[in-house]
């Protein structure tokens, strides 16, 4: 068989992977023959109820962890090799700010860590800020910016070495459902901006309808893969806030919420099911 690598290769590819935790009561296992393959520039959610696995495989995806078994592989890479090349970018429910620098100066931590030089870092810090909509804040510190902007400056740091793909756990899970939207909205302009794959953590089944191309169902603990249900919106080339008023939008949540239960949908005919 030919390896795939570089731009030809899915984003992610996960075989086979199993997942197990030594505790005190016993071994956990957390994630069981899961195989998932998210292509380069798609954006994927994963959704299920608490413990099935979703950021269990997210970290695992990220060389955070090691499978138990199995193989996972980052653009044709393993995730080692994958993350020393900086080929994704991290985001999480907390927007992990550092207080003490300023706006600017956390969205040029990675790029400083990785010795770009100061008028190149300069540059790209900018570039990013215009792009989540903060450049007259690039001088205030954390503190001095609501929830939903402490999360744009935490994907503008995400995005600072161009990954090409992004893994998010719950990004917005802890703000207001009118910031929450809002950054939806935000976050599918930048995706689509960039070319980044993303693989997205929520529980919130509008959210995940209304971001992505494809939503991953896991079932209880040890995690599967349960169904995949390919999201059939109208207008999901420019998807914008009408979207929400759709019919096919309260389809698709009717859809996953079937798959989360286990019943057959009418609505996702042709789901793939793993």
């Amino acid at each position: 068989m030919t390896e795939v690598t570089g731009q030809d290769a899915p984003a992610v590819a996960v075989s086979g992977v199993d997942k197990a935790f030594a505790t005190r009561g016993g071994e956990v296992h957390a994630l069981h023959a899961v195989d998932l393959e998210v292509a380069a520039g798609e954006f994927v959610s994963l959704i299920g109820p608490s413990g099935c696995g979703k950021s269990t495989l997210l970290r695992l995806i990220a060389d955070l962890d090691q499978p138990s078994a199995g193989t996972i592989e980052v653009f044709g890479k393993p995730t080692r090799r994958a993350r020393l090349d900086h080929d994704y970018g991290m985001a999480f429910q907390q927007a992990g700010l550092l207080p003490w620098r300023t706006v600017a100066e956390n969205v040029a931590l990675p790029l400083q860590l990785h010795g770009t030089a100061a008028p190149e870092r300069r540059a790209r810090v900018a570039e990013l800020l215009e792009m989540v909509g903060l450049s007259d804040f690039a001088d205030r510190h954390p503190d001095q910016l609501s929830g939903g902007m402490q999360q744009r400056v935490a994907i503008a740091r995400a995005l600072a070495e161009s990954p090409r793909l992004l893994l998010m756990d719950e990004p917005f899970g802890a703000l207001d459902e009118m910031t929450r939207e809002r950054m939806q909205t935000e976050l599918l302009r930048i995706s689509a901006e960039t070319g980044a794959a993303v693989v997205f953590v929520t529980h919130s089944i509008p959210e995940a309808v209304y971001l992505s191309d494809r939503v991953v169902v896991m079932s209880p603990r040890p995690g599967r893969i349960s169904e995949i249900v390919p999201m059939r919106l109208q207008g999901t080339a420019a998807r914008t806030e009408e979207l929400r008023e759709d019919a096919s939008y309260f389809d698709m949540i009717t859809a996953v919420r079937e798959a989360l239960h286990g019943h057959a949908s009418v609505v996702a005919r042709g789901v793939e099911t793993r």
